[in-house]
């Protein structure tokens, strides 16, 4: 069952950690890490990697937390017997540790982290923040092991929650042959499908979340009341000659997105979220 929830030994631990109040805790209330509540644990995120998770104790990957401490920038063979050593833990590397992580996201993942960067659930001059990212369910199809939608709005004002799935403009699952509907159709169609079966429960478990985040960062956000039906296609990473051509012509022209919701936009860096609420079209 899909979940968003945390027991109480989890949560007290983490509010007592040192490393999440003196490193965490400030990046995340200024946006620089983001984080997101799971089945009773937590990931952080950072530039389109998931910088750390947290149950009994944080963990990284091993390639993020490959960081060595030297006086020099520059090392020998020979240094690296005599003056160099691994970090002895997360608080004394976790500027490179973040540094390494923006390293290994690719175009699609940093595009997201733009938004949620920008527009986190702590953001308070924007009625529609970010409440949640990576949101992974059980899969429907017995094929697949889980369905996961990139992004969850949510707005304030409305106390609804809208879904959006993200793709880069050079991401194949937009892309098919013309008068043809590309896969990216039937993926909408799989989360939509989540949405209506498990409405209720996403709606309390979010209530679950809010809850959690509000005690978590003595924030005050309303509990969400609702859930659009409609999964949003955001498409973004392209030019005004690709807007044009291609985007036009197979997607738009040919009927692709026939009963899609959508939101495009070329500089991803550019966008404003009140726009991505409000400006969604219907192919």
């Amino acid at each position: 069952m899909f979940k968003r929830d945390l027991e109480t030994q989890v949560f007290d631990s983490l509010q007592d950690s040192s490393f999440f109040l003196t490193k965490l805790k400030p990046d995340i209330l200024s946006g620089t890490v983001f984080s997101a509540i799971r089945r009773n644990y937590m990931d952080f995120y950072h530039k389109g990697g998931c910088l750390f998770r947290f149950q009994k104790e944080f963990t990284t990957h091993r390639k993020y937390a490959s960081v060595v401490q030297s006086k020099s920038d520059y090392v020998s063979e020979n240094d690296l017997q005599k003056n160099v050593r691994l970090i002895q833990d997360f608080a004394e590397g976790y500027e490179e540790i973040k540094q390494n992580c923006s390293l290994y996201s690719g175009e699609e993942a940093k595009g997201v982290s733009s938004i949620y960067h920008n527009y986190s659930f702590l953001e308070q001059n924007s009625d529609v923040v970010v409440l949640d990212i990576e949101i992974s369910f059980k899969a429907i199809d017995e094929n697949r092991k889980q369905d996961r939608i990139d992004l969850l709005l949510f707005n304030k004002k409305t106390q609804c929650l809208k879904f959006y799935e993200a793709k880069y403009f050079s991401n194949s699952e937009l892309w098919s042959r013309a008068n043809t509907r590309p896969r990216v159709i039937a993926q909408i169609h799989r989360y939509e499908s989540q949405i209506d079966r498990n409405k209720s429960n996403i709606l309390k478990q979010y209530e679950n979340y809010v809850n959690l985040v509000n005690d978590l960062y003595q924030c005050n956000l309303p509990c969400p009341k609702d859930i659009d039906n409609n999964v949003v296609l955001l498409v973004f990473g392209f030019d005004s000659d690709q807007r044009q051509g291609r985007l036009r012509e197979l997607l738009l022209k040919d009927n692709s997105l026939k009963e899609i919701k959508y939101y495009f936009i070329g500089n991803v860096s550019n966008l404003n979220i009140l726009n991505m609420w409000n400006n969604v079209r219907c192919g």
